[in-house]
């Protein structure tokens, strides 16, 4: 699949450009994108839920983390496995084991207070929601065209965002400490199973494997590589132990629903704004303005955690959120700026790997001072990330010339989910180079 820099009208932005209408866009995928917000919806609640009911159940922040941690892992290697596994049982039948076994791991949750068991079941959980993610994304591009991807794209962050959104609130409907809630997120994952085993779409070519070479894509862009890695490492703690920072600062479970949510809004709300930015200007700028933009909220979100206020907290968190979960896309960005002539897909695997080690190291990295400075550390932790990227990327500025406006390509937002940061397929930077004999052929990362 040839990457080319054909410019893209800003299709990500909006659902109303030009082109085919928007309900003819949706409609041969709706029940693709109904899956994927039940899905979302379900395990952005249980991404909250298990850091609450550990902390319930008297694990220790170093083991939260460690759960953390290995979610990531088993993200990774279902990335690496289920092109394999799709290529042998077909979409459908992939897509149906990955639901039964992401299903039982919940009640299984409920079950036992047990941290070997529960850091098992995170490993098989992070696992099968990478081959659920992937078997809908391969679905989706292969539902859409030139024309059509940059609004679905699009769709497919609105459901996103809401997705996450809805997911959290769902923490108010029953106790944490009790079963019910673990059932809904089991009830949400099976469900999910049914639009795509209902849907009348043709099933999608197989999944292929593309070649990742990490060294060639840190000579290729270092800023994007490193960047990848630091938004792993300074994320993935956010989403394995601010539910917990945000009950030892006061918060009831509403109070943490809303500071999730918070950061969820926040991200959404800032992607386009900072997304037109960078289009403007040297990307690397807007990566130092914003990795010192999350050092300052992650301070905030320090102080703020002693303070009893509740309201410092969420406005604290919020600022995270438009920062800290916004990088990522500046960080892409920067790198398909620096791959015109690569594979996007590869590129984007690579980053994916980077990511994911990042956050497979961030949440236990993140809770080793807990024990003896508070919760409030992991983003004393995180704050030092971010300022570190931010201190190696106005070296790089210094001693490397930036891009000019004509070799820049179109920003793409890009999905906050906790295993989800970047749907390569669907991007519509990944179009079909109209200029080639060669048709693309549909491949994914790893």
């Amino acid at each position: 699949m040839p990457y080319q820099t054909r410019n893209l009208g800003r299709t990500a932005f909006s659902l109303t450009t030009t082109g085919v209408p928007l309900p003819r866009t949706i409609a041969p995928v709706f029940s693709l994108l109904l899956a994927t917000g039940i899905l979302l919806t379900g395990n952005g609640m249980l991404g909250t839920l298990i850091p609450i009911r550990a902390g319930i159940e008297g694990f220790l922040p170093t083991t939260v983390g460690m759960i953390g941690s290995v979610y990531f892992a088993g993200f990774l290697v279902g990335c690496i496995a289920t092109p394999h596994l799709v290529r042998r049982a077909g979409h459908i039948r992939a897509f149906a084991t990955f639901c039964g076994v992401a299903a039982a791991a919940p009640l299984i949750h409920a079950l036992t207070a047990d941290p070997l068991i529960w850091s098992l079941l995170r490993v098989l959980t992070g696992f099968c929601f990478a081959g659920l993610y992937m078997v809908i994304e391969s679905w989706l591009n292969e539902q859409s065209t030139n024309e059509t991807r940059g609004r679905l794209f699009s769709a497919y962050l609105i459901v996103n965002f809401s997705a996450l959104t809805v997911g959290q609130f769902l923490l108010n409907t029953a106790d944490p400490a009790g079963f019910v809630l673990f059932a809904v997120g089991s009830i949400f994952t099976s469900v999910a199973l049914v639009p795509v085993a209902m849907t009348t779409s043709v099933q999608p070519m197989p999944i292929q494997s593309a070649r990742i070479d990490i060294k060639a894509l840190y000579a290729l862009s270092p800023v994007g590589l490193v960047g990848s890695f630091v938004v792993g490492l300074a994320n993935a703690p956010f989403w394995t132990l601010a539910p917990l920072y945000a009950a030892e600062s006061g918060l009831d479970t509403s109070g943490i629903a809303l500071f999730m949510s918070a950061a969820i809004i926040g991200a959404a709300l800032a992607q386009w704004p900072i997304g037109r930015l960078s289009d403007r200007m040297d990307r690397r700028r807007v990566i130092v303005a914003i990795s010192l933009g999350a050092a300052l909220g992650e301070i905030a979100l320090a102080l703020a955690g002693g303070s009893g206020i509740r309201e410092l907290v969420l406005i604290a968190g919020f600022v995270f959120g438009v920062s800290a979960l916004t990088l990522y896309s500046v960080v892409v960005a920067h790198m398909n700026d620096h791959a015109q002539n690569e594979n996007f897909v590869a590129v984007s695997g690579g980053l994916l790997i980077v990511f994911s080690v990042g956050s497979i190291i961030g949440p236990t990295a993140a809770s080793i001072g807990v024990g003896t400075f508070g919760m409030a550390s992991i983003f004393v932790f995180t704050a030092i990330v971010h300022l570190a990227f931010a201190g190696y990327t106005v070296w790089r500025i210094a001693t490397t010339p930036a891009l000019t406006e004509a070799q820049r390509t179109d920003f793409v937002a890009v999905p906050v989910a906790q295993v989800q940061p970047l749907p390569t397929e669907l991007d519509p930077r990944a179009v079909d180079d109209p200029d080639s004999s060669t048709p693309a052929e549909p491949e994914r990362t790893l």
